[in-house]
């Protein structure tokens, strides 16, 4: 392009007053990998007579991918002076497979409610290049595609970060040069207002494949670290051990400003009390540091309303599997999968984060119904997106196609609901915008159309 795509801004606050999304695109998996996922896009314009209706659905040429988490090709950090890309275009989804290690380029334009695949990366090519198996996360970056892959090129550990070129879609290979003791993987994004990058942990593909595996939870055998890494030199620098009774740290959510350095991570179950908590890194001194700062406890429940995991425990844990953090640092919003809350905090203070809002639906023991129906439903509040400008958020129910049925063993029936948001706090569904999603897929990760708060980074406050 000859000037600069007009969905980058060189700052959040810019990026706030951007114009609302019309679509937004969502992967869809079939559990039973019999029919091929797809990439949904859904009409998110009130003023459309197809509001809240699916409007086309790509399908991926092969079954069995397990779409996750996908992004897009280039972002607003094509501005930034270290690494400029300004005549880059956000154009196309790359969207991995989780359980196939094949990546697929989809191309938006020319119409952005009917894309299509102008390539696909078959899985040899991403160990061979690479490295890495089982793509997890995909962020756009100054210098390229990041992509986060669980596995090695044998599909073990450790896992880490490759680079993707972001215009050939070419993979040019393994993002560390000293990994130190990193060996899990899970997301990776960055401060690059203070070149560090900062990794997460789940684990190695064998034990969580088909399923979690009770003895490996128990055992806290599962990611329970951060690693902080110089993102020029790509060298690690710090590891930070949240402690045995801490399993699962997921998802990084650093501050949009680029002058700020710290960010919110969840961490999904204690093995202490069932609870899920949420952590804040930080700076002290000249090293990174942690800090508890939400801790949202196990609810006590009837035996005979519980998975068989969960029967011995009597209780249900919140399950926090996403967290988001609103374009002004101001809200971090917090899915409780287990109970079925979508929980908002105002994080003005990063450490002293103030409850400001909170809705139920689905939920283990719950099965709360949306206010446009009756049905109880499955399935609890995962992968959650917010619009730039903060008034509007969106979610899906489903988690991973081999750990749905093990808490939700009759079945999870998938759904997209989006609730508004007020400037000062407080959270409301939209009672007209409920998709009941076509079976047998299940819906996962949300990207809007020009970007939302998790896909763009920023190098200018």
């Amino acid at each position: 392009m000859w000037t600069p795509d007009p969905t980058f801004y060189p700052s959040p606050r810019m990026a706030m007053k951007a114009p609302a999304e019309k679509v937004a695109y969502v992967a869809a998996f079939d559990p039973e990998r019999k029919v091929p996922d797809g990439i949904a896009v859904v009409d998110v314009d009130p003023g459309s007579k197809t509001y809240s209706k699916i409007l086309s659905t790509v399908a991926m040429p092969n079954t069995g991918d397990e779409l996750h988490h996908f992004g897009w090709n280039a972002c607003s950090s094509c501005l930034c002076p270290n690494a400029p890309h300004p005549h880059s275009e956000r154009r196309y989804l790359v969207v991995p497979g989780l359980r196939s290690s094949r990546i697929h380029i989809l191309d938006t334009k020319p119409d952005p409610k009917a894309p299509k695949i102008i390539k696909v990366i078959e899985p040899q090519e991403v160990a061979e290049r690479a490295g890495y198996t089982r793509p997890h996360t995909v962020h756009c970056g100054p210098e390229g595609i990041y992509v986060a892959a669980l596995g090695n090129r044998e599909g073990k550990g450790p896992g880490g970060v490759f680079l993707m070129d972001h215009e050939t879609f070419d993979i040019r290979g393994q993002w560390e040069i000293d990994r130190g003791p990193q060996h899990f993987a899970y997301d990776a994004w960055w401060h690059l207002g203070h070149d560090t990058m900062v990794t997460s942990e789940w684990g190695t593909p064998d034990t969580f494949e088909n399923g979690l595996i009770p003895e490996v939870l128990l055992g806290a055998k599962y990611g329970r670290r951060l690693h902080f890494w110089d993102l020029h030199t790509r060298k690690h620098q710090q590891t930070i051990d949240f402690g045995d009774k801490y399993q699962l740290v997921f998802e990084l959510r650093p501050a949009h400003d680029p002058t700020k350095a710290y960010g919110f991570v969840n961490c999904v179950v204690s093995l202490e009390n069932l609870s899920s908590s949420i952590w804040t890194w930080y700076r002290e001194g000249n090293k990174w540091a942690v800090k508890k700062v939400i801790e949202i406890p196990a609810e006590p429940a009837d035996p005979d309303h519980l998975p068989p995991v969960l029967k011995g425990f009597k209780a249900c844990p919140p399950l926090v599997t996403d967290i988001d953090l609103s374009m002004d640092d101001r809200y971090l919003y917090v899915a409780c999968w287990g109970t079925g809350d979508m929980q908002q905090y105002d994080v003005s203070d990063p450490m002293n984060p103030k409850l400001t809002g909170k809705v139920r639906i689905g939920g283990i023991v719950a099965r709360a119904a949306h206010p446009s129906g009756t049905e109880a439903l499955s399935g609890g509040p995962q992968m959650v997106e917010i619009s730039r400008d903060g008034r509007r958020v969106y979610f899906t129910n489903s988690l991973y196609g081999a750990i749905d049925p093990q808490f939700y063993p009759d079945g999870i029936e998938g759904w997209m609901v989006k609730l508004d948001a007020q400037p000062n706090g407080g959270i409301a569904f939209d009672p007209k915008f409920f998709v009941k999603w076509p079976g047998p897929h299940r819906p996962h990760q949300v990207r809007l159309e020009g970007g939302d708060c998790s896909s763009d980074s920023y190098c200018y406050p």
